[in-house]
């Protein structure tokens, strides 16, 4: 029992929090072996036909704790000429008794840069609906007569919009993407209910700018270190760090560190808020040439990791080559 009221806590200050109207969009630690996640743009970068599905259980043992999943697939069409990559994702998120469900169609111009077709520049759309829902049967408190809790599930469903650049050689890349376009322009009335607004659950805008390179350390070990700004224009904004190495063209085995930074003056933000910190370790093997299995732990290195034991992350990745656009060139992002 002590455990689900600290659950209902939890979700109530989120869901209830005053002036704090941003939620962090879905964001998966291994988005580096599947740039779709986060830029609509790489659609198609694999060429051939890519299907990959992971699953986060994030803050485990922590009541109430998110859980995470997408399913994505990706590929050029036939006719293009490798120019037109398309692209569509069903992803699920649940915190305590909310959920996010969300499915996204994308679309990507990718346009040649040299005779070699080893560089490229990209311009992708996206566009989707997104499910936000409360259970109210999945709270245990005090006052049942609490009118502003829903006895059971209420939901509502919001179009949305992404746009992105992607830019890739051989050994190197670089993506800018704007997501939740249409965040500032949702009508707040859809998240109220007999009279309270709970318009805190619906997400954002958020920018993510993102780069990086692969470069030979010898014969079979190649270093592959890459970075990722994620802004939601309204709370600090959050920087990965990441680095790779590539065994013999078969596995991966890095890690990432997260934190929050000042880029710039934010005058809503509160000038004594804590740095919130977390670290990943990965590993990504190629069982074939076609199938790819990634596992990454995270843990917090705040106050926090005193009450969870920790994030998992599994990942499944697989390839369906075509006769056409088989990859003939390593796609190491």
């Amino acid at each position: 029992m002590q455990t689900v009221i600290r659950a209902a806590v939890i979700t109530l200050l989120l869901i209830t929090g005053g002036r704090a109207m941003a939620q962090q969009n879905i964001q998966f630690s291994q988005y580096v072996f599947n740039g779709l996640s986060i830029n609509p743009a790489y659609a198609g970068y694999k060429e051939d036909l890519y299907l990959n599905a992971t699953y986060r259980h994030q803050w485990a043992g922590f009541p109430g704790a998110p859980r995470t999943g997408g399913i994505s697939v990706d590929g050029v069409t036939p006719g293009s000429e490798g120019r037109v990559g398309l692209g569509g994702q069903l992803l699920f998120d649940q915190l305590g008794p909310q959920q996010v469900l969300s499915a996204y169609g994308s679309y990507a111009y990718r346009i040649p840069l040299d005779a070699e077709n080893t560089k490229r520049l990209s311009f992708g759309i996206g566009a989707g609906v997104t499910q936000y829902s409360i259970d109210g049967s999945a709270l245990q408190y005090i006052d049942n007569e609490d009118m502003a809790i829903t006895p059971g599930k209420t939901s509502t469903w919001v179009p949305d919009a992404r746009f992105g650049v992607y830019y890739s050689t051989s050994r190197f890349y670089a993506g800018v993407s704007v997501m939740d376009l249409f965040s500032l322009y949702t009508d707040a009335s859809r998240y109220n209910w007999k009279g309270n607004n709970y318009s805190t659950i619906r997400k954002t805008q958020h920018m993510y700018l993102t780069a990086g390179t692969v470069f030979p350390l010898g014969e079979n070990l190649q270093l592959k270190p890459s970075f990722l700004i994620k802004e939601d224009f309204k709370g600090p904004s959050s920087v990965d760090l990441n680095a790779f190495l590539l065994i013999g063209e078969m596995l991966w085995v890095g890690g990432s560190y997260r934190t929050n930074v000042n880029i710039w003056r934010k005058t809503e933000l509160q000038r004594n808020l804590q740095q919130q910190n977390a670290a990943s370790a990965m590993v990504e093997f190629y069982a074939t040439k076609q199938l790819r299995i990634g596992y990454s732990y995270d843990m917090n290195v705040n106050k926090m990791a005193a009450y969870e034991d920790g994030s998992h992350e599994l990942s499944l990745g697989f390839l369906i080559p075509s006769r056409k656009f088989t990859v003939q060139n390593p796609r190491y992002f």
